[in-house]
């Protein structure tokens, strides 16, 4: 399955990864969903692999430069991993493939699309209002916090694939606000990498996981990602910001009225058959 819409939409959305750090999730799985019309569940079991192909060169390129806090990586890995394992273990008791559970990838999906837009464009002002605050709290409560937090990207990023980038980000920031901005990022890619694989390794037990479309995808993200690594600090980096929060309100937009549509259309069916 070779087709060149596949291969440029896979160089988009990787250039905006290379340039923003975030957008991998939150644009691939709308894209596959919206434009390609792939189920959603097998929309986001292959967007999970495709983010643990593409972030685990990302976190040996910062393992190797030492620019991640492997203790943060721990705390939130200990919660993520069992959360993931827990939420997989009850879509696989729903049945993917009914249609309540397709409403649920798409209603937890348009959620985790608005909370990543919300991160990107309020970010500089939570920092400002919180970080100073936070970088009192003991070691202790940042430790049971960094837990916390991998327990509600575990369930996230299970269900919609969307949540460990900007959202991490920006939680990581608050929690450890001595560490420098490379460490924050190093560090959220390098646990993106165990969560995305073990959720994806998931829904490929689910059957929702579409290899050839994966491969083909990569073929364009590679190299996105490379050139969009080259061009990030051409761009200013709140323009980039705004306008990725943009396209994540409209994505969550288009998701939620295709969704209500799809619902009425339903309702309409069964009561002719009555």
């Amino acid at each position: 399955m070779f087709d060149p819409l596949y291969v440029a939409s896979g160089f988009a959305v990787g250039l905006l990864v290379g340039m923003t750090g975030v957008g991998g999730g939150s644009l691939m799985t709308p894209l596959l969903i919206l434009l390609f019309g792939v189920h959603p569940a097998t929309a986001v079991g292959t967007d999970l692999l495709y983010a643990a192909a593409t972030k685990t060169g990302g976190s040996v390129v910062h393992g190797w430069a030492r620019s991640v806090h492997w203790p943060a990586v721990l705390r939130l890995a200990c919660g993520s991993i069992p959360a993931s394992a827990l939420t997989l273990f009850v879509l696989w008791k729903l049945d993917l493939r009914s249609e309540s559970e397709r409403n649920l990838v798409s209603l937890v999906l348009c959620f985790a699309l608005l909370l990543t837009a919300t991160s990107l464009i309020f970010r500089k002002s939570i920092m400002e209002r919180y970080r100073k605050r936070l970088a009192q709290v003991s070691e202790r409560t940042t430790g049971i916090a960094t837990v916390v937090t991998g327990i509600v990207l575990g369930v996230l990023v299970s269900i919609s694939s969307v949540g460990a980038g900007a959202v991490g980000v920006t939680v990581l920031l608050l929690l450890y606000p001595r560490l420098p901005m490379a460490t924050i990022v190093g560090s959220d890619i390098a646990h993106a990498v165990p969560l995305t694989l073990v959720a994806g390794i998931g829904h490929w037990a689910l059957g929702d996981v579409d290899w050839a479309l994966m491969g083909v995808l990569l073929l364009g993200s590679l190299p996105g990602i490379i050139v969009g690594s080259f061009s990030a600090t051409r761009v200013p980096e709140t323009v980039l910001r705004l306008v990725l929060a943009s396209v994540l309100f409209v994505v969550a937009g288009k998701i939620m009225f295709a969704e209500l549509n799809l619902s009425s259309a339903i309702v309409t069916a069964l009561a002719w058959t009555h």
